[in-house]
């Protein structure tokens, strides 16, 4: 991501700021797996979004208008042994000529400098309410500041969520961010080629799962953008699955919910195949009918639409399936009032998907679905899952869970399915899979 990019970002934000007010943002912390060992750090989505600073222990500060600057960072100072231990940091040097900062400072020094930057502010806007201890130095600062009221110096008096400024931006991805999330789709792809290749009778899901982290890394994603699902038979029936432990039965589908981060930036594909690469008669009919209503949803994902168009298409294709196989009984208006569907479809058909996996921004805007617009991405992903211990249904039926979920930009005159080169037709997949066993 270049610099410029960072830096139109702040500039789209500060004026929506206002006048005498100042935001201020804190990086992620390292977080403790046991004892000294630290989980991989990852930055705040926020927080890199307007800095595409990567280090702990820093918080960006914005104020309109101030003549010295109106972008400063408080991060780590250079230290030579420091970097010996854990490699090469910015310091304050490279906050400002790496990063764009007008200014840069010891993060040692905030506690110093900080309240004197909220002095005549009236407002202060800060991620309210994600971190307790950062809203308590927030408090503490703005404390600092009425204790000089008598001096003369005014203290603010509102504060305020950055989070609705920032999401709002932050859901319109530029081209920028399309590239990165084109590319996450891309990789993740080739990854779930790679597990139907590889997926057969007798292996343990955690091998599929290792082939999807093998490509991942292959092609510099370094971690998944969210912990995989790799469920085989009734496992596909549970929607977060992530256990991972059970072996491959013969005649069963695997549900393989999995996407990489590509710098930063979140891919989300779900794909399900069988296991000895031939759907049975009751498998290839319920995956068809979700094949089906995952492109009817699709085709309402154009801007005009609002974000409930495709889940409301999905829903009545999964119905009107459903009462075709006879698995539901009755008019398919009167059961989709009622939502009967949701016995084995419960969850909604997508969500915004940048940044984060399951990404920032409304869905409703007022008491309205908001529209569709050129440059949100979503996710498209509605499923079927038909518990072994489903009661009143024919046991061939049981045990069968299946999604497919693909990643969507809204354009200007429609939609591009961003993750399109992982299949899901019934052919592309069998062959596919036949062709693997043939070579």
């Amino acid at each position: 991501m270049s610099l410029k990019e960072f830096q139109k970002r702040r500039k789209q934000l500060l004026p929506m700021l206002g006048e005498n007010s100042i935001a201020i943002i804190a990086s992620a912390n390292h977080l403790i797996r046991n004892r000294d060992v630290e989980f991989p750090f990852r930055q705040d989505s926020d927080f890199f979004y307007l800095t595409g600073f990567d280090e702990p222990e820093a918080v960006a500060v914005l104020i309109p208008g101030r003549p010295q600057g109106e972008y400063l960072l408080f991060c780590r100072e250079y230290d030579a042994n420091t970097a010996l231990w854990t490699g090469h940091l910015a310091g304050l040097e490279g906050a400002r000529q790496a990063f764009g900062a007008d200014d840069a400072f010891p993060i040692e020094d905030i506690d110093e400098i900080l309240p004197g930057l909220m002095e005549n502010k009236s407002r202060v806007y800060f991620p309210m309410g994600r971190d307790h201890e950062f809203d308590q130095h927030i408090m503490d600062w703005a404390q600092q500041v009425r204790s000089q009221i008598r001096k003369g110096v005014s203290a603010p008096a509102e504060f305020v969520t950055l989070d609705h400024l920032l999401h709002e931006m932050r859901l319109i991805k530029s081209a920028q961010e399309i590239r990165r999330m084109r590319k996450a789709a891309n990789i993740s792809a080739k990854a779930h080629i790679r597990a139907m290749k590889n997926c057969q009778p007798g292996l343990y899901e955690y091998q599929v799962e290792s082939e999807l982290t093998h490509e991942f890394m292959q092609h510099g994603a370094r971690l998944p953008a969210y912990s995989s699902i790799v469920g085989g038979g009734a496992n596909g029936c549970v929607l977060h699955y992530t256990q991972n432990d059970a072996p491959l039965n013969d005649g069963e589908l695997l549900l393989i919910d999995a996407g990489c981060e590509w710098e930063y930036y979140a891919s989300d594909i779900t794909r399900t195949f069988p296991i000895n690469g031939q759907f049975t008669p009751p498998q290839r009919a319920l995956y068809q009918l979700v094949l089906d209503a995952q492109l009817a949803a699709i085709e309402q994902v154009k801007p005009g639409n609002h974000w409930n168009d495709p889940h409301e298409a999905a829903v009545k294709v999964l119905t009107r399936g459903l009462v075709k196989l006879g698995l539901l009984k009755g008019r398919v208006p009167s059961l989709i009032k009622k939502e009967a569907y949701k016995e084995f479809y419960m969850h909604r058909t997508g969500h915004w998907l940048g940044l984060d996996v399951h990404d920032v921004g409304e869905y409703r805007i007022g008491e309205d679905w908001r529209l569709l617009e050129p440059g949100m991405v979503l996710t498209v992903e509605p499923g079927l899952y038909i518990a072994p211990d489903s009661p009143g249904v024919d046991k061939q039926w049981l045990g069968i869970g299946i999604r497919i979920e693909d990643d969507v930009l809204v354009t200007s005159d429609g939609c591009d399915v961003l993750s399109k080169a992982a299949p899901k037709t019934i052919d592309d997949i069998e062959n596919l899979m036949h062709e693997r066993r043939a070579a």
